[in-house]
């Protein structure tokens, strides 16, 4: 989904949800947008600033957790006392971590993806979403 497409389906669900569509939650969904990669809440609340937004740290921590709720944000892992998230436009992939610097490899397995459904379907389970994060240390690290 374009960026452009995404806004305009941010402004009708936060509508059709009952919730007020703010020139606030548009901004800040436009840097979440912008971001490359994963992302702090901190760094997003410095970026913010940074372009001279005005918002307060409550308001984007605020539009940061409807954006999840809604779907348009994931949060890959808690790491270090930090909550990282990345933009949910993306087609499914998973996650290699590194515990001792944090990088995150995003990386996707159709052979993987085989498995859960034959498991799922083995149980005759129905899944909705999976998350699969493995942690480790990165080749730099391991050094």
């Amino acid at each position: 989904m374009n960026k452009r497409k995404a806004l305009k389906e941010f402004k009708e669900t936060i509508k059709k949800s009952g919730m007020k569509f703010t020139p606030q939650r548009e901004k800040i969904f436009k840097v979440i947008l912008s971001t490359k990669g994963h992302f702090e809440i901190e760094d997003l609340v410095h970026k913010i600033r940074s372009k001279n937004i005005d918002v307060s740290r409550a308001t984007v921590y605020r539009t940061l957790d409807i954006l999840k709720n809604l779907g348009y944000v994931n949060e890959v892992i808690k790491f270090k006392n930090k909550t990282i998230y990345e933009v949910a436009l993306k087609e499914h992939h998973d996650h290699l971590i590194c515990r001792k610097c944090g990088k995150i490899i995003e990386f996707h397995s159709e052979e993987i993806e085989k498995l859960q459904n034959k498991i799922c379907k083995k149980y005759k389970f129905k899944p909705e979403f999976h998350r699969l994060e493995i942690f480790g240390l990165c080749k730099d690290c391991q050094k």
